[in-house]
This record gives C-alpha cells, structure tokens and sequence, in this order.
C-alpha cells in the first residue's frame, strides 16, 4: 500500500479526547468480559490450554484473506480458535477490536465474532484470540444481512452521544472516537476533518483541504427535519468484511465500530455490494429518514478520503468530486 499512516498519529480536539493507549473504564471492561494476556513464552498457547478448556493443539493452519495482520486457525480437542497477530503494532489496535466485537455480540442480532483475549507478544507486537466461525460458500442472503444489521442498529444504542469508549483504526489509520452529544459536529470534525488533516499533511494537499473543510463547515442543512440517534455501527462494512456461516447465516468481522447516525453505515456500499432486497429488509426494521439521498455521497466520502490517504491519488478525484457537488448543492 502507499502512504501508511503511523498509529503513533493520534491527534486530539479535546484535551479529554480518549487514547487507544488507554484501558477500558473498569464498569465496561464488567459488560464486556474479554481477557487481558499477561506475558508468557507462548501466551496464545498457554490461553488455549487453560481457559480455553483444550488439552491438546492439534493443528495450526494459516488463513489468508488480511493485509495488515497474520491470521491462523487453531485446532484443537475443545473446537477451534481464530487468531490474529501483527509484529509491530501493541495489543491498543486489537482492544479496540474486542471491544467493538462485544458490543456488537451483545446485542445478539448480527453473527460476529466473540472475542476471547488480546494482548502483547513476548517477541513485541500484539494478538488477538476469537471465535472460530467456519464460512459458508456465500456471503449469504442479502435481505437478511439487511434486516439483522438494522437489528442491530435498533438495538445497539449509547447514553455518551456519538463515538465510542476508544479510538480504533479504520484499515490502518487511526479513528478518533471522543464522545459528542451533536451528530454534524462530531462528522464534520472527528470523521472529514482528521481525513482532510492527513491530506495535507501528507501530500500538501491544499486544494482538497480547503473545499473539504468549507464543506465540513456547511453541512448542518442536510441534517434537517433528520433524528439522529446513536446506533452501533460496524464502521467498515465492505465486501471483505462481510461473510456468511455454514448455515447460511450473515456474519460481519473486522469492525471499526462507532456509535454514529445508521446512515453512515453505507459510507463503504460502493465495494460492499448492497442490493435492492438488502435495502428493502433494512428500511423496513429502520425506517428511511427525510433526505437519505442527499445524504448518502457525505458518508461515502469519509471512505474515499481515507482510501486517498492510504493508497494514493487514485481516490482524490472521487473524493474531490463528491465536495465540489455539495459545495454546488449548499452554495458553500
């Protein structure tokens, strides 16, 4: 990939800001049991032989599919355990995982999923242990991928506002999650804003910069006669993250998870491959709200802004486009 971003760039608008660095508050960590790996030898290892209740590892096979994480599948006489491990990146980037994965388990509408334990590897880097789920041959039924991640949506609410307890990544490049009680702000600034900074700070992109936050700045119209309630949001549904189980029931993974408008949910649909009967399911358990195509492109270009910043100007005019026509539209 061009232009990775560093983790270590975390930025903040608000001195409170949460840091992925950080450990979760000790009441969520209680509603969201996940284990936190002390050092060992082998600590993955030695997790499957005591908690997780097997006596024997009786096969270890790698499985493709990721490009930032090594991935293997560990079998073993209690079943079988997914497990993630990346050399240079501390166990912050899998604990925001986890905990995206419990909340989005919680709510036990969509299959994700569960996360066991996450933690740093002796040799440096991090990993992380889940729940093995053996796919199916297809990514499943389109309307009931619809109508169980409204569920989800329906379900998965916050009493903080907008964000999330940590920030995580969205790919590689960090997400910040610092809660806010205002929907347009918190998009304008935490989602187009952070992607407009590293634009210019990679590439010196005023051009873009400059639009974008005009943009960012003008927003507020296409919020009207709109309620915007904080939904749990996988945040980075596309495609590749998107699966389903033997039984042919959907199953979603790698989240990015936020709570956020639902709507932003379809920020990634131009490589997700939603269809009609996906649309028709979800509106009919979340209904569609006044101006929902005029919204859409705003959440399709947080995406686009991020696939500028993290594979290069292949995506800048997409990006650019989606600002000059709401510049246009709002007269900005």
């Amino acid at each position: 990939m061009a232009a990775h971003v560093s983790l270590n760039y975390f930025p903040s608008s608000s001195s409170s800001s949460p840091s992925l660095l950080r450990s979760p508050p000790l009441s969520y960590a209680k509603r969201h049991p996940v284990s936190v790996a002390a050092l060992g030898d082998d600590p993955i290892k030695e997790w499957i032989l005591s908690e997780g209740k097997a006596t024997q590892i009786t096969k270890i096979s790698p499985v493709g599919g990721g490009c930032i994480n090594q991935a293997n599948r560990y079998d073993t006489d209690a079943g079988s355990f997914f497990v993630k491990r990346n050399r240079s990146i501390g166990p912050s980037m899998f604990e925001a995982e986890a905990l995206g994965l419990s909340a989005m388990y919680e709510t036990q509408t969509i299959r994700v999923p569960k996360p066991f334990k996450f933690g740093p590897l002796p040799s440096g880097g991090s990993y992380i242990i889940m729940e093995f789920i053996e796919f199916g041959s297809s990514r499943g039924n389109q309307s009931e991928l619809g109508r169980k991640l409204a569920e989800m949506h329906k379900s998965g609410k916050s009493d903080k506002g907008f964000g999330f307890d940590v920030n995580n990544t969205i790919g590689s490049t960090p997400q910040m999650n610092t809660w806010s009680s205002d929907w347009v702000r918190f998009y304008a600034e935490e989602r187009l804003g952070f992607q407009l900074r590293l634009a210019v700070d990679q590439y010196g992109d005023s051009t873009i910069y400059e639009k974008g936050q005009r943009l960012a700045k003008s927003i507020g119209p296409l919020f009207d006669n709109v309620v915007i309630e904080p939904c749990l949001l996988h945040g980075d549904l596309w495609s590749g993250n998107i699966s389903s189980d033997k039984n042919g029931e959907p199953v979603i993974l790698d989240p990015a998870c936020y709570y956020g408008h639902n709507e932003a949910e379809f920020g990634m649909s131009w490589c997700a491959g939603f269809g009609g009967s996906f649309y028709d399911a979800y509106f009919k358990v979340m209904p569609k709200q006044p101006g929902f195509e005029k919204r859409r492109d705003l959440y399709l270009l947080y995406h686009y802004l991020n696939h500028y910043n993290l594979f290069g100007s292949g995506y800048r005019s997409s990006a650019m486009s989606i600002i000059d026509d709401y510049l246009r539209i709002l007269q900005a």
